[in-house]
C-alpha cells in the first residue's frame, strides 16, 4: 500500500466531534426522563440565577438558554473525563446524520491532542486529502480565527458546512515549522469504511477505517470478494481507526473468531458483562495479522485486543491510543444530548485498555525517511509475516 495512502487512511469525522478520540458507542437515542430529587448542592445554581436576574447590571446578557448550557459544560468539565460531553441540539443532529453514511464538510477526522486541534486523518478521496491535509497536522486557524480558544465541537462546526462553500485552514504540517493556509471547498463526503487490496501471493490487505452501521455488511462483501480471488492470508489494517459502534466491532470480530469472548465491560458497580463472538465467520482459519498504530482507538482496540488475546493474530505497529470506555448518547428534553461514559472495557484476558492501549507483538516504526521514500515498513513486515504462515 502506498505510504501516502496509509497516512491519509479513511476515517469518520463525526466520531471525533463527540469525544476526544474514538468511541465505544452504544446506540441509544432515547429521551432522558425529567429529573427529580437533585442533591441539595444544586440549589445554589438556582440561587445564582435568582441573584443574577435581580441584581446583574446587564440584563440583556441574561440569556437563560446560554447560561444553562454553560452550567452543563462546567459540570461536565469538573468530571475531568474527555469522553463525557454535552452536545447542543444543532451539534447532536449534525453528528447523528454522519451515521447515515454521508455528511457535508472537508472530509477530515480531527481531535484535541494536548490542547491542540489535530488531524487524525483525512477521508480518502475527500477535499481535505486532495488539498494536502495529512494525519498529524495541527489546525491553527479556521477562516482566520485561532483554534486555541475553541473546544472540539466548536471547531468541527466551523469546519463543516454546506457543500460548495469554502473554508480556509491554517495548517502546520507534522515535522514542519511554518504553517500554510489551505483553501478547501466543502463537499458531500461518503463514508465507506472497508477497503480491499489483493496483494501478490494471495494476500488480502483489508482496511477498516471506522465502525459504522454498514461496516459489518461491507466487511462480509469484501471477505467474500477476497476469498473468490484466492485469498490465502489476511492483513487487517486498523491503523488510524478511531472506533465506532461497539456492537459492530463485535460483529466484525465474529468474522475472524469462531465464538468465544470479544471483550468484557465493567460498570461503575464493578459488574462484568461479556460480549461474545458468534460462530460461523468467513475468515476464522485464514492466516491473519493486524496493523495498529497510535491512532488506533476504541472499537479498533477492542477488535485488535480480542484477536491478540485469543491467539488469533499478532499485532504489528505502534502502541495504540488507549481509549477503553463505553459511552451512550442520551437525548435531552430540548433536543440536545449527553454523551456519557458508562463503563470501561477489558480484553478477553482482563487487560484494561483505557489510558494504556495495546502493545504490538512486533513494534515497527514508520520514520520521516520512510514517508519521504514512500515506504510502509509496517505493511512490508506484515506481508512477509503472512507469507511465512502460508
Amino acid at each position: 500500500m502506498n505510504i501516502k495512502r496509509y497516512l491519509l487512511i479513511t476515517l469518520l469525522v463525526a466520531f471525533a466531534v463527540v469525544l476526544s478520540f474514538g468511541v465505544g458507542f452504544q446506540l441509544s437515542r432515547s429521551l432522558s426522563h425529567p429529573v427529580t430529587g437533585l442533591p441539595e448542592e444544586f440549589n445554589v445554581l438556582g440561587e445564582v440565577w435568582q441573584s443574577l436576574e435581580r441584581y446583574y447590571v446587564n440584563k440583556d446578557a441574561l440569556d437563560a438558554e446560554d447560561l444553562s448550557e454553560g452550567a452543563i459544560k462546567g459540570l461536565l468539565e469538573a468530571l475531568d473525563d474527555p469522553h463525557t460531553s454535552y452536545l447542543d441540539a444543532e451539534t447532536y443532529e449534525l453528528e447523528w446524520s454522519a451515521y447515515e453514511g454521508s455528511f457535508e464538510g472537508v472530509g477530515a477526522v480531527i481531535t484535541m491532542q494536548d490542547g491542540e486541534l489535530t488531524v487524525v486523518s483525512p477521508i480518502a478521496g475527500g477535499p481535505a486529502e486532495e488539498q494536502g491535509v495529512r494525519a498529524g497536522d495541527k489546525v491553527l486557524e479556521i477562516d482566520g480565527e485561532p483554534t486555541s480558544g475553541m473546544n472540539l465541537t466548536e471547531a468541527v462546526l466551523k469546519i463543516r458546512g454546506p457543500q460548495g462553500t469554502k473554508v480556509t485552514l491554517l495548517i502546520l504540517h507534522q515535522g514542519e515549522t511554518t504553517p500554510v493556509d489551505i483553501d478547501i471547498i466543502r463537499e458531500e463526503v461518503q463514508l465507506d469504511s472497508v477497503y480491499l487490496d489483493m496483494l501478490p501471493d494471495g494476500i488480502a490487505h483489508i482496511q477498516i477505517t471506522h465502525f459504522s452501521e454498514r461496516t459489518h455488511e461491507e466487511l462480509v462483501a469484501v471477505l467474500n470478494d477476497a476469498i473468490d480471488n484466492g485469498a490465502q492470508g489476511i492483513i487487517l489494517d486498523l491503523r488510524n481507526n478511531p472506533g465506532g459502534y461497539l456492537h459492530v466491532a463485535v460483529d466484525v470480530a465474529s468474522e475472524f473468531l469462531d465464538g468465544g469472548i470479544v471483550l468484557y465491560q465493567r460498570d461503575s458497580e464493578g459488574r462484568l458483562d461479556e460480549s461474545p463472538a458468534t460462530s460461523g465467520g468467513l475468515a476464522t482459519d485464514l492466516p491473519l495479522i493486524v496493523l495498529v498504530n497510535e491512532w488506533s482507538a476504541s472499537g479498533s482496540e477492542v477488535l485488535a485486543g480480542a484477536l491478540q488475546d485469543r491467539g488469533r493474530a499478532n499485532l504489528v505497529g505502534n502502541v495504540t491510543y488507549g481509549k477503553g470506555s463505553v459511552n451512550i448518547m442520551r437525548e435531552l428534553s430540548d433536543g440536545s444530548a449527553l454523551y456519557v461514559t458508562t463503563a470501561r472495557w477489558l480484553t478477553p484476558d482482563g487487560s484494561l485498555i483505557e489510558g494504556v492501549g495495546l502493545t504490538p507483538d512486533f513494534e515497527v516504526e514508520i520514520t520521516e525517511e520512510d514517508i519521504l521514500n514512500d515506504r510502509d515498513p509496517q505493511l512490508e513486515f506484515a506481508i512477509e509475516y503472512v507469507k511465512s504462515q502460508l
